[in-house]
């Protein structure tokens, strides 16, 4: 039992520490944007881990290990920030892997790259021809960014020439399973009154019998009733 309570106390502090210092690092790491946000989150997952399943590491050790790690990362991210050659030797710079359609076969062995990494790569992006590209840059988080040749790109609404309205609101949720949300409706600056009422026109008469409900760009309201 003692055993099962030490390991419960050191998982829940791992938890929190890890949960704390993730929430100070910020989005940039929780995306992984860059190989070294990515290393650093595997990193303090590790150091986590083994703070909670190896007893021979006390605990205020595994959580100055991270403290110290989540911090020496902040201050990295500082420099980088600061400075554009710190940007570069820390995140890396992209890569022209196809320029004017052509491929360029030195920058693809430079990244470690082979034509079926390339293929694979542009199909995520729904391209199954080299030849419909007319650019191709490998970002330094390992993501294609592609530019199309002018003949196989999409056509936009603004090339139809059709008259288009501005969207009025950034779709937005109103009711989740029965419950207004709040904050919202605060920042569409729109009532709780005005709400229900558009609700009754969907033949809903009350919040609590809303299952969803959201607010469109044209500004009316898609809404499901709750079928309890």
């Amino acid at each position: 039992m003692d055993t099962i309570l030490t390991t419960m106390l050191r998982t829940l502090l791992g938890f929190s520490v890890l949960f704390f210092l993730t929430r100070v690092l910020g989005k940039k790491q929780l995306s992984q944007m860059t190989f070294f946000t990515y290393i650093t989150g595997i990193a303090l997952g590790n150091i986590a881990g083994d703070m909670v399943v190896h007893r021979d590491i006390k605990l205020i050790d595994g959580v100055t290990g991270l403290t110290l790690w989540a911090f020496l990362t902040l201050a990295i991210e500082y420099v980088a920030l600061k400075s554009a050659k710190a940007r570069i030797l820390l995140d890396g710079e992209p890569s022209i892997i196809i320029k004017q359609g052509k491929i360029n076969e030195k920058v693809m062995k430079s990244n470690k790259l082979n034509m079926d990494d390339l293929t694979m790569l542009l199909r995520i992006k729904n391209i199954f021809s080299i030849t419909e590209v007319d650019y191709a840059i490998l970002e330094p988080n390992g993501q294609l960014s592609v530019l199309k040749k002018v003949e196989f790109e999409n056509v936009i609404n603004k090339d139809t020439g059709i008259p288009l309205q501005p969207r009025k609101f950034m779709p937005s949720e109103l009711v989740v399973d029965g419950s207004i949300v709040k904050k919202n409706l605060r920042e569409l600056n729109l009532s709780e009154d005005w709400l229900l009422n558009e609700l009754k026109k969907k033949g809903i008469n009350r919040i609590t019998d809303t299952f969803y409900a959201e607010l469109q760009s044209d500004g009316t309201v898609f809404a499901e009733k709750s079928s309890n």
